[in-house]
């Protein structure tokens, strides 16, 4: 009898370790089935035409940087953004970041809204790459921030649908 007891105690200890440990590592992609805001950002995001409305670095205004751009978020996970001369090739993904370190504190989620282009540091991309926390997101307009880690400025991204 105490012998089943203990065989009982090992038993639970072990399920309770299995169902305890996870090996989610904080930054996978979303699963698009289990029906979270960004989720819905992704499938808005993809295979339409965006541009930029908004884009404040550390409280100076540089949204004219990206004026007559026209961006493109593919479902392979590439974005290409193209003003009629010039091209410029990235790459964008949402993932679930299981950290609001970055964020004001504010935003609704956890979810983050990844960019990078593959440029030189004077590029005007460059101030792009980043993995942007949503302040909001809907069909037309997402709003994105983010807190700079070095010198603490906080960054606005603002795209809107055409």
């Amino acid at each position: 009898m105490k012998m089943n007891f203990l065989k009982s105690i090992a038993l639970f200890t072990i399920t309770l370790l299995f169902v305890a440990c996870s090996d989610d590592d904080g930054n996978a992609p979303l699963d698009p089935n289990n029906g979270s805001s960004a989720d819905q950002t992704t499938q808005n995001v993809q295979g339409s035409d965006w541009r930029v409305t908004q884009f404040v670095d550390s409280g100076n205004n540089e949204t004219s940087d990206f004026t007559g751009y026209v961006f493109t978020f593919n479902t392979d996970g590439t974005v290409v953004a193209t003003n009629g001369t010039l091209t410029v090739n990235g790459t964008w993904s949402v993932t679930d970041s299981n950290s609001s370190s970055d964020d004001d504190g504010n935003s609704t989620d956890d979810d983050d809204f990844n960019l990078f282009f593959a440029v030189d540091e004077s590029s005007d991309f460059e101030d792009l790459n980043d993995d942007w926390d949503f302040i909001s997101s809907s069909a037309t307009k997402i709003e994105l921030i983010d807190i700079s880690g070095g010198n603490g400025g906080t960054d606005y991204l603002t795209f809107e649908k055409i």
